[in-house]
């Protein structure tokens, strides 16, 4: 498959719910023993502590549970969630934009139109950012072969 080349994402699930990743990875602990600290978090992750304060600041991530002391404990759920903020990070999607896409989803199956409209629009960023590399590619290999080139 060339850089250019995409393929659509799967639309059929067993059970249609919106996980908020991409395909689970193996988590560290299993579900039911997963009680992750900030610091393994970001371990983890490679994220930092600031940064994930900042996301439950912002309303990225506000649900993440509490122990008894106050400290904060993630889920593998918060894991995966965290997964898939940084590939819209990647994507170059606007703050914003994913902060809503997050409040989307605490709303509800009803909002699974806006959504998709919202990661469609990011796709075509994307799409648009990938032609522009592909470019930008071509005119570096020219200019390598031209140095490369005896003279």
């Amino acid at each position: 498959m060339t850089v250019m080349q995409t393929t659509p994402a799967a639309t059929e699930q067993a059970t249609p719910a919106d996980i908020c990743s991409a395909p689970p990875r193996r988590h560290p602990r299993p579900d039911g023993q997963d009680r992750y600290t900030i610091s393994e978090v970001v371990a983890f992750t490679g994220l930092t502590a600031h940064t994930l304060r900042w996301y439950e600041r912002i309303g990225l991530m506000p649900h993440v549970d509490r122990s008894h002391t106050g400290q904060r404990r993630y889920s593998n759920r918060d894991l995966d969630w965290l997964d898939f903020v940084t590939k819209l990070r990647l994507t170059g999607m606007p703050v914003a934009d994913m902060v809503r896409y997050a409040e989307l989803v605490r709303q509800g199956d009803d909002t699974f139109a806006e959504r998709r409209q919202l990661l469609e629009s990011t796709r075509r960023d994307v799409l648009s950012r990938i032609a522009e590399l592909h470019d930008t590619l071509g005119v570096l290999d020219k200019k390598i072969s031209f140095y490369g080139q005896e003279r």
